[in-house]
Protein backbone atom coordinates (compact mmCIF):
# COMPACT_ATOMS: atom_id res chain seq x y z
CA UNK A 1 0.00 0.00 0.00
CA UNK A 2 0.93 3.32 -1.08
CA UNK A 3 2.40 5.68 2.29
CA UNK A 4 -0.06 8.49 2.24
CA UNK A 5 1.43 10.38 5.28
CA UNK A 6 2.35 13.85 4.67
CA UNK A 7 5.64 14.16 3.89
CA UNK A 8 7.80 16.92 5.00
CA UNK A 9 10.09 19.26 3.18
CA UNK A 10 13.82 19.40 3.98
CA UNK A 11 13.97 23.14 3.96
CA UNK A 12 10.81 23.13 6.71
CA UNK A 13 13.56 20.66 8.74
CA UNK A 14 16.56 23.52 8.72
CA UNK A 15 16.23 25.36 11.10
CA UNK A 16 15.90 29.51 10.25
CA UNK A 17 19.11 31.68 11.31
CA UNK A 18 18.92 33.55 14.24
CA UNK A 19 19.36 37.26 12.76
CA UNK A 20 22.85 38.91 14.66
CA UNK A 21 21.44 41.02 17.93
CA UNK A 22 22.88 45.00 17.11
CA UNK A 23 26.29 46.37 18.39
CA UNK A 24 25.85 48.01 21.51
CA UNK A 25 27.28 51.32 21.12
CA UNK A 26 28.05 51.33 24.79
CA UNK A 27 29.53 47.73 25.28
CA UNK A 28 32.14 48.14 22.33
CA UNK A 29 35.95 47.55 23.09
CA UNK A 30 37.69 50.31 22.43
CA UNK A 31 41.91 51.03 22.46
CA UNK A 32 43.14 52.85 25.49
CA UNK A 33 43.99 56.21 24.84
CA UNK A 34 47.73 57.09 25.28
CA UNK A 35 47.13 59.03 28.60
CA UNK A 36 45.27 55.98 29.80
CA UNK A 37 48.01 53.65 28.77
CA UNK A 38 50.58 55.44 30.42
CA UNK A 39 48.58 55.52 33.86
CA UNK A 40 48.04 51.76 33.71
CA UNK A 41 51.24 50.74 32.62
CA UNK A 42 51.97 53.30 35.81
CA UNK A 43 50.26 51.41 38.33
CA UNK A 44 51.61 47.61 37.25
CA UNK A 45 54.56 49.59 37.30
CA UNK A 46 54.78 50.47 40.80
CA UNK A 47 52.71 47.56 41.94
CA UNK A 48 55.50 45.41 41.01
CA UNK A 49 57.75 47.40 42.61
CA UNK A 50 56.52 48.42 45.81
CA UNK A 51 55.99 44.61 46.28
CA UNK A 52 59.73 43.87 45.64
CA UNK A 53 60.79 46.86 47.68
CA UNK A 54 58.71 45.88 50.44
CA UNK A 55 59.81 42.38 50.58
CA UNK A 56 63.58 43.28 50.11
CA UNK A 57 63.01 46.29 52.80
CA UNK A 58 62.24 43.36 55.22
CA UNK A 59 64.76 40.71 54.12
CA UNK A 60 67.61 43.59 54.21
CA UNK A 61 66.84 45.42 57.09
CA UNK A 62 69.49 43.86 59.38
CA UNK A 63 72.18 44.51 57.15
CA UNK A 64 71.23 48.57 56.22
CA UNK A 65 70.17 49.66 59.48
CA UNK A 66 72.53 52.05 61.56
CA UNK A 67 73.42 49.38 64.07
CA UNK A 68 75.55 47.87 61.14
CA UNK A 69 77.89 51.14 60.24
CA UNK A 70 77.93 51.77 63.79
CA UNK A 71 79.27 48.50 64.23
CA UNK A 72 81.65 48.77 61.17
CA UNK A 73 82.88 52.21 62.81
CA UNK A 74 83.86 50.81 65.87
CA UNK A 75 85.99 48.22 63.81
CA UNK A 76 88.02 50.40 62.63
CA UNK A 77 91.29 51.34 63.91
CA UNK A 78 91.96 53.81 66.62
CA UNK A 79 94.12 56.25 64.46
CA UNK A 80 91.06 56.24 61.94
CA UNK A 81 88.36 56.72 64.57
CA UNK A 82 90.19 59.91 65.57
CA UNK A 83 90.51 61.18 62.83
CA UNK A 84 87.04 61.33 62.75
CA UNK A 85 86.52 62.08 65.92
CA UNK A 86 88.75 65.61 64.82
CA UNK A 87 86.66 66.63 61.88
CA UNK A 88 83.30 67.24 61.29
CA UNK A 89 80.25 66.75 58.76
CA UNK A 90 79.45 69.03 56.48
CA UNK A 91 75.67 69.14 54.95
CA UNK A 92 75.42 69.19 51.57
CA UNK A 93 72.00 70.72 49.64
CA UNK A 94 72.79 70.50 45.93
CA UNK A 95 70.07 70.85 43.31
CA UNK A 96 68.09 68.01 41.93
CA UNK A 97 70.16 65.38 44.29
CA UNK A 98 69.06 64.16 47.81
CA UNK A 99 71.35 66.25 50.70
CA UNK A 100 73.76 64.20 51.82
CA UNK A 101 76.96 64.62 54.06
CA UNK A 102 80.83 65.47 53.37
CA UNK A 103 83.71 64.85 55.65
CA UNK A 104 86.15 67.51 56.58
CA UNK A 105 89.13 67.71 58.71
CA UNK A 106 91.35 70.74 60.29
CA UNK A 107 94.41 71.59 61.23
CA UNK A 108 95.41 74.59 62.47
CA UNK A 109 98.22 76.48 64.88
CA UNK A 110 97.11 79.28 67.09
CA UNK A 111 97.65 82.03 64.15
CA UNK A 112 97.90 82.06 60.78
CA UNK A 113 97.32 84.12 58.20
CA UNK A 114 97.48 81.17 54.89
CA UNK A 115 95.01 78.56 54.87
CA UNK A 116 95.24 75.40 52.36
CA UNK A 117 92.97 73.24 51.48
CA UNK A 118 93.74 70.16 50.18
CA UNK A 119 91.79 68.17 47.28
CA UNK A 120 92.63 64.26 47.67
CA UNK A 121 92.58 62.06 44.63
CA UNK A 122 91.02 59.47 43.00
CA UNK A 123 90.00 56.63 46.19
CA UNK A 124 92.39 59.00 48.26
CA UNK A 125 90.63 60.58 51.63
CA UNK A 126 91.91 62.75 54.49
CA UNK A 127 93.33 60.87 56.59
CA UNK A 128 95.83 60.23 53.33
CA UNK A 129 97.42 64.05 53.90
CA UNK A 130 97.51 63.32 57.79
CA UNK A 131 101.38 63.99 57.94
CA UNK A 132 100.99 67.29 55.57
CA UNK A 133 98.48 68.47 57.45
CA UNK A 134 100.40 68.28 60.68
CA UNK A 135 103.41 69.33 58.99
CA UNK A 136 101.58 72.50 57.17
CA UNK A 137 100.40 73.40 61.05
CA UNK A 138 103.82 73.12 62.49
CA UNK A 139 105.05 75.70 59.76
CA UNK A 140 101.79 78.15 60.99
CA UNK A 141 99.67 77.50 58.01
CA UNK A 142 96.49 76.13 58.44
CA UNK A 143 95.41 72.93 56.92
CA UNK A 144 91.96 71.37 56.03
CA UNK A 145 91.21 68.86 53.90
CA UNK A 146 88.11 67.24 52.46
CA UNK A 147 86.71 63.65 51.66
CA UNK A 148 85.08 63.79 48.26
CA UNK A 149 81.69 62.36 47.75
CA UNK A 150 81.55 58.70 48.69
CA UNK A 151 85.22 58.63 49.31
CA UNK A 152 86.52 58.06 53.52
CA UNK A 153 83.97 58.97 55.64
CA UNK A 154 81.99 61.21 53.45
CA UNK A 155 78.44 59.67 52.52
CA UNK A 156 78.30 58.41 49.02
CA UNK A 157 75.11 60.42 47.34
CA UNK A 158 71.76 58.77 46.27
CA UNK A 159 71.47 59.18 42.28
CA UNK A 160 67.72 60.22 41.63
CA UNK A 161 65.80 57.57 40.06
CA UNK A 162 68.53 54.85 41.04
CA UNK A 163 67.25 51.60 42.58
CA UNK A 164 68.84 52.76 45.45
CA UNK A 165 66.91 56.21 45.63
CA UNK A 166 63.49 54.43 45.22
CA UNK A 167 64.33 51.54 47.84
CA UNK A 168 65.15 54.48 50.07
CA UNK A 169 61.94 56.88 49.34
CA UNK A 170 59.55 53.73 50.36
CA UNK A 171 61.78 53.42 53.34
CA UNK A 172 61.11 56.74 53.64
CA UNK A 173 57.70 57.30 53.16
CA UNK A 174 55.51 54.89 53.18
CA UNK A 175 55.13 51.64 50.52
CA UNK A 176 52.23 53.51 49.07
CA UNK A 177 53.85 56.49 48.42
CA UNK A 178 54.44 56.21 44.43
CA UNK A 179 50.16 55.41 44.66
CA UNK A 180 49.84 58.83 46.53
CA UNK A 181 52.04 60.38 43.95
CA UNK A 182 49.71 58.97 41.28
CA UNK A 183 46.99 60.06 42.82
CA UNK A 184 47.97 63.54 43.91
CA UNK A 185 49.86 64.35 40.44
CA UNK A 186 48.21 62.43 37.86
CA UNK A 187 51.63 61.63 37.45
CA UNK A 188 54.19 58.32 38.41
CA UNK A 189 57.03 59.12 39.73
CA UNK A 190 59.32 56.99 37.89
CA UNK A 191 58.91 59.49 34.59
CA UNK A 192 60.24 61.89 37.08
CA UNK A 193 62.87 59.73 37.17
CA UNK A 194 63.47 58.98 33.98
CA UNK A 195 64.02 62.38 32.85
CA UNK A 196 67.29 62.53 35.56
CA UNK A 197 68.69 59.17 34.42
CA UNK A 198 71.90 60.66 33.02
CA UNK A 199 72.86 62.96 35.88
CA UNK A 200 75.66 62.05 37.46
CA UNK A 201 76.54 63.58 41.58
CA UNK A 202 80.05 63.29 40.96
CA UNK A 203 80.49 65.89 37.47
CA UNK A 204 82.84 68.75 37.95
CA UNK A 205 80.10 70.94 38.40
CA UNK A 206 78.59 69.23 41.75
CA UNK A 207 82.06 69.01 43.11
CA UNK A 208 82.81 72.39 42.72
CA UNK A 209 79.54 73.03 44.67
CA UNK A 210 80.57 70.95 47.78
CA UNK A 211 84.20 72.47 47.50
CA UNK A 212 81.97 75.89 47.77
CA UNK A 213 79.80 74.78 50.47
CA UNK A 214 83.12 73.30 52.46
CA UNK A 215 84.24 76.91 52.31
CA UNK A 216 81.63 78.45 53.41
CA UNK A 217 80.46 76.25 56.47
CA UNK A 218 84.09 76.49 57.49
CA UNK A 219 84.90 79.92 57.07
CA UNK A 220 87.94 79.79 55.31
CA UNK A 221 87.58 82.51 53.03
CA UNK A 222 90.70 82.52 49.75
CA UNK A 223 92.02 79.67 49.97
CA UNK A 224 95.37 77.77 48.52
CA UNK A 225 93.87 74.84 47.04
CA UNK A 226 95.55 71.34 46.18
CA UNK A 227 94.43 69.13 43.87
CA UNK A 228 95.84 65.91 43.78
CA UNK A 229 95.50 63.18 40.81
CA UNK A 230 92.41 63.07 38.99
CA UNK A 231 90.49 65.93 41.02
CA UNK A 232 92.33 68.23 38.45
CA UNK A 233 89.61 68.33 36.37
CA UNK A 234 86.58 69.17 39.05
CA UNK A 235 89.30 71.65 41.12
CA UNK A 236 89.98 73.45 37.84
CA UNK A 237 86.07 74.01 37.40
CA UNK A 238 85.73 75.34 41.07
CA UNK A 239 88.72 77.57 40.39
CA UNK A 240 86.89 78.93 37.14
CA UNK A 241 84.11 78.79 38.71
CA UNK A 242 84.84 81.05 41.86
CA UNK A 243 88.47 82.63 41.34
CA UNK A 244 87.77 85.09 44.39
CA UNK A 245 88.16 81.81 46.60
CA UNK A 246 91.25 81.31 46.04
CA UNK A 247 94.62 82.75 46.47
CA UNK A 248 96.35 80.06 44.59
CA UNK A 249 96.78 76.58 42.78
CA UNK A 250 99.40 73.95 43.41
CA UNK A 251 98.65 70.51 41.12
CA UNK A 252 100.04 67.39 42.93
CA UNK A 253 100.70 64.73 40.44
CA UNK A 254 97.35 65.74 38.67
CA UNK A 255 96.33 64.72 35.50
CA UNK A 256 92.59 64.85 34.10
CA UNK A 257 93.05 60.88 32.59
CA UNK A 258 95.44 58.83 34.56
CA UNK A 259 94.01 58.30 38.06
CA UNK A 260 96.85 56.23 39.78
CA UNK A 261 94.44 54.24 41.73
CA UNK A 262 93.39 51.63 39.24
CA UNK A 263 89.58 51.88 39.69
CA UNK A 264 89.00 49.58 37.09
CA UNK A 265 90.30 46.39 39.19
CA UNK A 266 88.18 46.88 42.46
CA UNK A 267 84.93 48.15 39.67
CA UNK A 268 84.76 44.23 38.53
CA UNK A 269 81.65 42.29 40.07
CA UNK A 270 82.81 39.49 42.80
CA UNK A 271 86.24 40.54 41.64
CA UNK A 272 86.71 44.28 43.08
CA UNK A 273 85.38 42.44 46.27
CA UNK A 274 87.49 39.80 46.28
CA UNK A 275 90.62 42.40 46.24
CA UNK A 276 89.74 44.48 49.16
CA UNK A 277 89.02 41.34 51.03
CA UNK A 278 92.84 40.02 50.81
CA UNK A 279 95.31 42.92 52.50
CA UNK A 280 97.99 41.29 50.79
CA UNK A 281 96.77 41.71 47.22
CA UNK A 282 95.52 44.93 47.50
CA UNK A 283 98.94 45.87 48.89
CA UNK A 284 100.54 44.78 46.14
CA UNK A 285 98.24 46.77 43.94
CA UNK A 286 98.50 49.78 46.30
CA UNK A 287 102.55 49.72 45.49
CA UNK A 288 102.16 48.82 41.87
CA UNK A 289 99.72 52.05 40.92
CA UNK A 290 100.04 54.77 43.82
CA UNK A 291 103.55 54.37 46.08
CA UNK A 292 105.91 51.86 45.67
CA UNK A 293 107.22 52.36 50.04
CA UNK A 294 103.67 53.24 50.89
CA UNK A 295 103.42 51.57 54.68
CA UNK A 296 101.52 48.66 55.59
CA UNK A 297 99.07 50.60 58.32
CA UNK A 298 98.39 53.21 55.45
CA UNK A 299 97.30 50.84 53.11
CA UNK A 300 95.29 48.65 55.14
CA UNK A 301 92.90 52.45 56.27
CA UNK A 302 92.60 52.93 53.03
CA UNK A 303 91.08 49.18 52.16
CA UNK A 304 88.99 49.23 55.64
CA UNK A 305 87.32 52.89 54.36
CA UNK A 306 86.76 51.20 50.77
CA UNK A 307 85.61 48.00 52.00
CA UNK A 308 82.76 49.86 54.19
CA UNK A 309 79.89 51.66 53.42
CA UNK A 310 80.34 50.56 49.99
CA UNK A 311 83.38 53.55 49.23
CA UNK A 312 84.42 50.56 46.02
CA UNK A 313 81.12 52.12 44.35
CA UNK A 314 82.21 55.60 45.19
CA UNK A 315 85.13 54.95 43.86
CA UNK A 316 83.98 53.76 40.56
CA UNK A 317 81.29 56.36 40.34
CA UNK A 318 83.54 59.30 40.78
CA UNK A 319 85.89 57.46 37.80
CA UNK A 320 83.02 57.79 35.47
CA UNK A 321 81.91 61.28 36.16
CA UNK A 322 85.81 62.42 35.57
CA UNK A 323 86.21 64.70 32.72
CA UNK A 324 89.11 63.03 31.08
CA UNK A 325 89.18 65.66 28.22
CA UNK A 326 89.75 68.80 30.39
CA UNK A 327 92.09 71.43 28.43
CA UNK A 328 94.24 72.63 30.83
CA UNK A 329 96.00 75.44 28.35
CA UNK A 330 92.57 76.85 27.93
CA UNK A 331 91.29 76.88 31.57
CA UNK A 332 94.17 78.74 32.55
CA UNK A 333 93.27 81.51 29.59
CA UNK A 334 89.58 82.28 30.84
CA UNK A 335 88.83 85.86 32.59
CA UNK A 336 89.75 85.65 36.11
CA UNK A 337 92.66 82.85 35.71
CA UNK A 338 95.35 84.17 33.46
CA UNK A 339 96.89 85.82 37.15
CA UNK A 340 96.28 83.04 39.42
CA UNK A 341 99.45 81.92 40.77
CA UNK A 342 100.14 77.85 39.89
CA UNK A 343 102.01 75.43 40.96
CA UNK A 344 103.18 71.94 39.86
CA UNK A 345 104.50 69.68 41.98
CA UNK A 346 105.42 66.01 39.83
CA UNK A 347 107.48 62.90 40.39
CA UNK A 348 110.50 62.49 39.24
CA UNK A 349 111.14 58.67 39.86
CA UNK A 350 107.44 56.80 39.16
CA UNK A 351 108.05 56.24 35.47
CA UNK A 352 108.83 57.76 31.82
CA UNK A 353 105.20 58.00 30.59
CA UNK A 354 104.50 59.64 34.05
CA UNK A 355 107.63 62.44 33.84
CA UNK A 356 106.68 63.18 30.02
CA UNK A 357 103.10 63.89 31.52
CA UNK A 358 104.54 66.44 34.04
CA UNK A 359 106.24 67.99 31.06
CA UNK A 360 103.21 68.15 28.99
CA UNK A 361 101.25 69.85 31.96
CA UNK A 362 104.39 71.63 32.42
CA UNK A 363 103.89 73.13 28.91
CA UNK A 364 99.92 73.71 29.01
CA UNK A 365 100.97 76.33 32.05
CA UNK A 366 104.19 78.41 31.17
CA UNK A 367 103.71 80.95 33.96
CA UNK A 368 103.47 78.40 36.93
CA UNK A 369 106.45 76.73 39.11
CA UNK A 370 107.13 73.40 38.20
CA UNK A 371 109.14 71.77 40.74
CA UNK A 372 109.94 68.13 40.70
CA UNK A 373 109.96 66.19 44.33
CA UNK A 374 111.39 62.31 45.02
CA UNK A 375 108.17 60.89 46.00
CA UNK A 376 105.55 58.28 43.89
CA UNK A 377 101.55 59.57 42.34
CA UNK A 378 100.57 59.45 46.26
CA UNK A 379 103.57 61.79 47.54
CA UNK A 380 101.86 62.76 50.66
CA UNK A 381 102.18 58.74 51.96
CA UNK A 382 105.59 58.44 50.97
CA UNK A 383 107.16 62.15 51.12
CA UNK A 384 105.28 64.31 52.96
CA UNK A 385 107.93 66.38 54.50
CA UNK A 386 109.40 66.84 50.76
CA UNK A 387 105.75 68.45 49.38
CA UNK A 388 104.98 70.15 52.77
CA UNK A 389 108.06 72.55 52.45
CA UNK A 390 107.27 73.35 48.48
CA UNK A 391 103.65 74.17 49.22
CA UNK A 392 104.99 76.35 52.84
CA UNK A 393 107.70 77.80 49.88
CA UNK A 394 105.64 78.60 47.34
CA UNK A 395 102.57 79.84 49.80
CA UNK A 396 104.72 82.12 51.87
CA UNK A 397 106.50 83.44 48.55
CA UNK A 398 102.87 85.45 47.40
CA UNK A 399 101.52 88.25 49.15
CA UNK A 400 100.33 88.52 52.53
CA UNK A 401 96.35 87.56 52.79
CA UNK A 402 94.75 89.95 55.36
CA UNK A 403 91.18 89.25 56.27
CA UNK A 404 88.68 92.20 57.33
CA UNK A 405 85.35 91.61 57.99
CA UNK A 406 82.88 94.52 56.85
CA UNK A 407 79.32 94.05 58.48
CA UNK A 408 76.66 94.90 56.87
CA UNK A 409 72.77 94.51 56.84
CA UNK A 410 72.25 91.30 54.67
CA UNK A 411 71.36 88.21 55.25
CA UNK A 412 74.95 87.12 54.88
CA UNK A 413 77.97 89.05 55.96
CA UNK A 414 79.44 90.49 52.66
CA UNK A 415 83.15 89.55 53.12
CA UNK A 416 85.86 91.07 51.88
CA UNK A 417 89.35 90.55 51.40
CA UNK A 418 92.46 93.16 51.58
CA UNK A 419 95.49 92.05 49.65
CA UNK A 420 99.03 93.04 49.98
CA UNK A 421 97.86 95.61 46.80
CA UNK A 422 95.42 97.41 49.36
CA UNK A 423 92.44 96.94 46.96
CA UNK A 424 89.47 95.73 48.13
CA UNK A 425 88.22 92.26 46.31
CA UNK A 426 84.30 91.74 46.76
CA UNK A 427 83.58 88.39 46.91
CA UNK A 428 80.57 85.96 46.20
CA UNK A 429 79.92 84.94 49.92
CA UNK A 430 80.65 86.67 53.39
CA UNK A 431 81.76 84.12 56.23
CA UNK A 432 83.00 85.41 59.69
CA UNK A 433 86.80 84.37 60.25
CA UNK A 434 87.62 82.90 63.31
CA UNK A 435 89.32 79.94 64.97
CA UNK A 436 88.50 76.46 64.07
CA UNK A 437 84.73 75.38 64.54
CA UNK A 438 85.95 72.62 67.08
CA UNK A 439 86.22 69.25 67.74
CA UNK A 440 83.50 66.88 66.56
CA UNK A 441 83.79 62.95 67.79
CA UNK A 442 80.81 60.36 67.78
CA UNK A 443 78.18 62.36 69.21
CA UNK A 444 77.08 64.09 66.50
CA UNK A 445 75.21 61.02 64.57
CA UNK A 446 77.86 60.30 61.88
CA UNK A 447 76.37 56.60 61.54
CA UNK A 448 72.35 58.30 62.32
Amino acid sequence: MADHSPSISTSKQKAQPKPNPKPNPESTDRPLSAPRRRQAGAMAFWTYLTISVGLLSLLLSPFLSPRDQHSWFLSLPPDLRLHFSQGKLIKIHPSYQIPFRVFAVESSPAEFSETVLLVPGLACNSFSFRHVMSALRSHGVRAVAIDMPGSGFSEKPRVPGSFEDVFAQIKENGIFWAFDRLVETGQAPYEEIRARKNFSPYGPAEIGFVIRKVIREMKLGPVHLVIHDAMLGSGANFVASYPSLVRSVTLLDSSAGLPAFPYWAVGVPVVGRLILKSPSFFTKLMRLCCSRSIDMPAVEHQRLLLLGKDGRKGVVDMAKALNYSFDLRQWKELDGLKEMPIQLLWSNNWSDRWIEEGRQTASALPEGKFTYHSGGRWPQEDNAKEITERIVEFVTSLPKTIRMIINEPSEDLEEKVLVNSGSLHQHEHGYQFGPSLGMYGLGQGFMG
